[in-house]
């Protein structure tokens, strides 16, 4: 058997056998998503919040099989009397434990691993070698801007060293020299000046007129410090969740304080201040605990008692937060969240930006006629596989004919006045 093939085979054999071994690997669920996405709105790992904390809490009940009955079913386990069961039941406040029938034993094995070897983050403050606390490096724009200065006054005293020695050697070999007129009263000056003036006076005009009531990159100041960088970014909380009907409605909707309140009934202080200091874009520090506790006062949540303030016939004593709006559009134009996030399947950081990297948002995009236009004319909507377009039968035919390889939103009528204009 020739060599090459002897090594192909032996090589392939390897990446089969390691493949093989990591199988398990692979195939192990994911203790930390599964806590994030069924278990964090109700328990924290090391301490009690809607639900008591989990941290080696395996190891206080009955068996292992009586975990996986409680979490596929808890009500089902109260009912039978089970004396643990109840006494959970009662100590936090009669709260119903949500069953979750589609997790496996495995996923719920997987999750226990991950809140028993848990280890809550610790804010240290890094030092200097003398024991204090260490400084941002000063900037150097200063210096950049000094030595700029330095060299375009050396170009100004070269031209003239120039011009006076030239004058001399001129005078010295009796040639006469021409008389020198004044910058200001140069005719070629002057004229090269009033045109550059003409020019930038139509500039300015025409561009604040064609900027008339658009808002880009406005960034108001809002009640709460709310950074979309540690919910979206860091903690990858999906936009849905919050803004659940940018899929199913026109608006995006601004949450209310319930939603928040799911995960913040239990995450009552901010831990990132080292690895994520929040600032403003003015600089200013901001303490994310407080503004934690400044969520509480607007949703009437007392955390001392972990239940809500009510006034005497029951009624929660909430507050709405009055959240400053960012992104507006002129009351002629329509716009619809679902039509562009669930048919056209836009994703939201083509038109917010960055927004998981934004710890105050600003309005990304100039949202004006021509930006959408060129979004129409050049985006390519997920047309196949898309129940909306199923009627343009033609170019379902000519893309299976393989005469068209997709379809933007200007072929079917997007940039016609009346489609955003009523």
């Amino acid at each position: 058997m020739p060599l090459y093939r002897i090594c192909s085979r032996s090589v392939f054999a390897f990446f089969i056998l390691l493949l093989l071994c990591n199988v398990p690997a692979i195939a192990a669920p994911d203790g930390k998503a599964l806590f994030m996405s069924n278990c964090a709105s109700c328990h924290n790992p090391v301490k009690d919040a809607t639900g008591p904390a989990l941290q080696n809490i395996d190891k206080t009940f009955p068996s292992k099989d009586w975990v996986y009955g409680w979490v596929h079913n808890s009500a089902a386990v109260i009912a039978s009397g089970d004396k643990t069961a109840n006494d959970i039941f009662n100590k936090f406040n009669k709260t119903a434990m949500t069953a979750f029938p589609q997790l496996s034993k495995e996923d719920i094995d997987a999750i226990l691993n991950y809140v028993d070897n848990y280890k809550a983050p610790t804010p240290t403050v890094p030092a200097t070698a003398g024991g204090g606390t260490s400084e941002a490096p000063e900037a150097n724009g200063w210096l950049y801007t000094v030595i700029t200065l330095a060299l375009l006054a050396l170009v100004v005293i070269l031209w003239r060293a120039n011009v006076v020695l030239r004058r001399a050697a001129n005078e010295k070999e009796g040639i006469a020299n021409e008389k020198e007129i004044p910058l200001y009263r140069s005719k070629f000056v002057i004229a090269l000046v009033s045109i550059l003036l003409f020019i930038m006076a139509g500039y300015w005009l025409v561009n604040g007129a064609v900027n008339e009531g658009r808002q880009q990159n406005y960034r108001p100041l809002q009640p709460i410090f709310y950074s979309h960088k540690v919910h979206a970014g860091i903690n990858q909380i999906n936009c849905l969740y919050c803004h659940a009907g940018a899929e199913k409605s026109r608006q995006a909707m601004i949450p209310s304080s319930n939603i928040c309140m799911n995960c913040h009934k239990q995450i009552n202080s901010y831990s990132g201040e080292t690895e994520h200091p929040l600032v403003t874009a003015e600089g200013k520090h901001m303490n994310g605990t407080e503004q934690i506790q400044l969520l509480y006062r607007y949703a009437g949540w007392d955390p001392a008692k972990k239940d809500y303030n009510r006034d005497a016939n029951g009624n929660i004593l909430a507050t709405p937060i009055q959240w400053v709006k960012i992104h507006n559009l002129p009351d002629h134009v329509y716009f619809n969240h679902s039509q562009h996030v669930k048919v056209g399947k836009v994703q939201c950081q083509s038109c917010h930006g960055q927004i998981q990297e934004m710890d105050e948002v600003y309005q990304f995009a100039q949202l004006s006629m021509g930006w959408c236009i060129n979004c129409h004319r050049q985006t390519e909507v997920q047309f196949t596989s898309n129940n909306y377009y199923s009627i343009f039968e033609k170019y379902h035919a000519e893309i299976k004919a393989g005469t068209r390889t997709g379809v933007t939103e200007a072929d079917m009528g997007g940039t016609e006045c009346q489609k955003c204009h009523y």
